[in-house]
C-alpha cells in the first residue's frame, strides 16, 4: 500500500493526473449513459457540472503532459482541483434547488425559445425539446440525487489533487 501511495504522490510520475482524467471520463460517461440509455435528460445545472469535469480534465491532461516540470505540473493540477471545487459548488447549488432551499437560475425552467420565429417554428421548438426542471430529482439512490453524488465525487477528486500537490512539496 505504501508503494502505491508513493507512486501516486510522485507528481512527476503523472499518476495523479491520469487518475483525474480517468475519473472525470468515468463520471462523464455515466452521466451520458443516464442521458442516452436511461432517458434522463440533464437540466442546465447538470450541464454546467459536466463542463466543470471537462475543464478539470483539460487541466489534468496538461499536468500529465508537463509532468517533468514540477512547478507547471503543480499549477495545472491545482487548476484541475479548482475546477473540481467549482463543479462541487455548482452541484451544491443544484442540491439546494432540488431541496427547494432557494430558487434556481432563470434557465432552470426549461430551454429558451427563439421568440422571433414563426408560430410553426415555435411549436416545433417546443415539441422537439425535453423540458427538464432543475428542482425535480429524476433519480436518487439512498435519498441522494445525482447532484449530491457529484458533490462527493468532486470534493474527493479536488482534495486528492491538493493532497498530492502538498505531499509532493515535501518530497
Amino acid at each position: 500500500m505504501a508503494a502505491l501511495v508513493k507512486t501516486i504522490t510522485d507528481i512527476k510520475s503523472g499518476w495523479m493526473a491520469l487518475i483525474a482524467i480517468l475519473s472525470s471520463a468515468t463520471v462523464l460517461a455515466v452521466a451520458l449513459a443516464f442521458q442516452y440509455i436511461g432517458g434522463l435528460y440533464p437540466c442546465v445545472l447538470c450541464v454546467y457540472q459536466r463542463w466543470a469535469y471537462v475543464v478539470a480534465t483539460g487541466f489534468a491532461f496538461l499536468a500529465w503532459m508537463l509532468r517533468k516540470n514540477l512547478t507547471l505540473t503543480k499549477i495545472t493540477l491545482g487548476a484541475s482541483s479548482l475546477s473540481f471545487f467549482a463543479g462541487a459548488t455548482i452541484a451544491g447549488f443544484h442540491v439546494g434547488v432540488e431541496k427547494r432551499w432557494w430558487e434556481g437560475t432563470s434557465e432552470c425552467q426549461g430551454g429558451a425559445l427563439d421568440l422571433s420565429a414563426s408560430v410553426a417554428d415555435l411549436t416545433s421548438q417546443l415539441m422537439n425539446q425535453p423540458i427538464v426542471r432543475c428542482d425535480v430529482v429524476p433519480w436518487d439512490l439512498f435519498g441522494i440525487s445525482m447532484a449530491g453524488y457529484n458533490i462527493i465525487i468532486s470534493l474527493a477528486l479536488a482534495s486528492t489533487c491538493l493532497w498530492v500537490i502538498k505531499v509532493s512539496r515535501q518530497a
